[in-house]
């Protein structure tokens, strides 16, 4: 089968199982922003099928393929750790009894401060850094998940790294 005969079958299975497919992946992950990339990694694992005239049910085929997606998408999730908002991490500080309320206060302005700072970065420093720092990815993970080369992804770093301390510094 060619290379056409494959992408005519995708596009089929897309036509007639596609609504079907999303709400099997809906069902299955906890953040419905991710759906669209595992469509797509879906499709792009049906069309790389060396001999999809072997495939008997292309129907359960896709299915199966889904289920696979689903599961390394879990594994990626649960190895990465949970992400922590600034906000979240001032409310717990202050469920914690005899708090200085100087302390407390230095330290909402310092979060409000840094927060700031974080919202005046472009998008994609601002990305770089809470992926690496809040988020704890590696540069290779951040390279990936965003699409760009690792030289790339080290130069954001530095370059939100330098700009926060410079922001910061100048108060």
């Amino acid at each position: 089968m060619s290379a056409e005969a494959a992408r005519a079958l995708i596009t089929g299975l897309v036509a007639s199982h596609g609504v079907k497919l999303r709400r099997f992946l809906l069902l299955r992950v906890r953040n419905a922003a991710d759906v669209p990339d595992m469509l797509q990694e879906v499709y792009l694992r049906m069309l790389r099928v060396p001999n999809v005239e072997s495939i008997r049910s292309p129907e359960a085929y896709l299915f199966t393929v889904a289920q696979h997606v689903v599961q390394q998408h879990s594994l990626r999730q649960s190895a990465a750790p949970p992400s922590v908002e600034l906000s979240e991490m001032l409310n717990s500080a202050r469920a914690v009894p005899d708090v200085d309320p100087v302390l407390d206060l230095d330290a909402q302005q310092c979060l409000e401060q840094l927060q700031s700072e974080l919202d005046r970065l472009s998008p994609k420093l601002r990305a770089t850094f809470l992926l690496h720092r809040r988020d704890g990815l590696s540069l290779e993970e951040i390279a990936e998940r965003l699409g760009i080369s690792l030289p790339m992804v080290k130069k954001n770093l530095m370059q939100a790294l330098v700009q926060l301390r410079q922001r910061l510094e100048r108060g």
